[in-house]
């Protein structure tokens, strides 16, 4: 599927279904941009990207954009060209402002600590490793603390960058939502964090992001 928005094609959004490509389509409608979206859906078996998808860019892994002939993958790579490129600074920290070290923390926490720590459990538990063993418990302990730094950071400031809404809570939100899909995470203990996947998925940006990219996927959103 191709969705072309209003107004001059800037760039190109390369989308994998049910991945963390969902941010870089919540951030280019959080900013009004125009753009192309291309949807690409994982093999029904292995769930992994299909052929064309992963002939974008040598890792062959989401998220992928491309504007005229530059390619550029990694989440955060992206978001730092789009905002810089084409959205005026708009959902980032400038470097003179006070709460510019907690927008940089934040928005690299993400994916540096928090899905790091969800991820590796998911791994091992496929390779075989016991649940019940130490590595693996130590491995859902250290996931425990990860979420517990953003339930305290929220439970002091109503986003993640201060008192206004940042592309690091943009980022935050696919971890928190989307990535349980992958590895579950029951999130009843952290209601700060609860109450702000409320708050962020209620903004129409995302609202019209996973209806344009993910239209069939229920939202994780409780």
């Amino acid at each position: 599927m191709v969705y072309q928005s209003r107004g001059n094609i800037v760039l190109t959004v390369h989308h994998l279904r049910v991945s963390q490509s969902e941010r870089i389509v919540w951030l280019c409608e959080e900013l009004g941009l125009a753009y192309e979206l291309k949807c690409y859906d994982r093999d029904p078996q292995t769930r992994a990207a299909p052929p064309e998808y992963k002939a974008l860019h040598p890792l062959g892994a989401a998220p992928v954009i491309t504007d005229g002939d530059m390619v550029l993958a990694e989440t955060n790579a992206i978001i730092d060209y789009i905002i810089a490129r084409h959205g005026g600074g708009r959902l980032s920290v400038a470097p003179d402002a006070a709460n510019y070290p907690d927008y940089l923390y934040w928005l690299h926490y993400v994916n540096g600590t928090l899905q790091p720590s969800g991820s590796l459990p998911m791994m091992l538990n496929r390779a075989g490793v016991p649940e019940d063993g130490p590595f693996m418990q130590a491995m859902v302990q250290r996931r425990k603390r990860a979420v517990q730094a953003v339930e305290n950071r929220l439970s002091r400031s109503p986003y993640l960058a201060g008192a206004e809404f940042t592309a690091a809570d943009i980022v935050m939100g696919f971890s928190l939502t989307t990535v349980r899909y992958f590895s579950p995470l029951d999130l009843s203990a952290f209601p700060t964090i609860l109450a702000y996947l409320v708050r962020i998925s209620a903004r129409p940006a995302y609202r019209a992001a996973m209806q344009k990219g993910d239209p069939d996927m229920a939202l994780l959103l409780s």
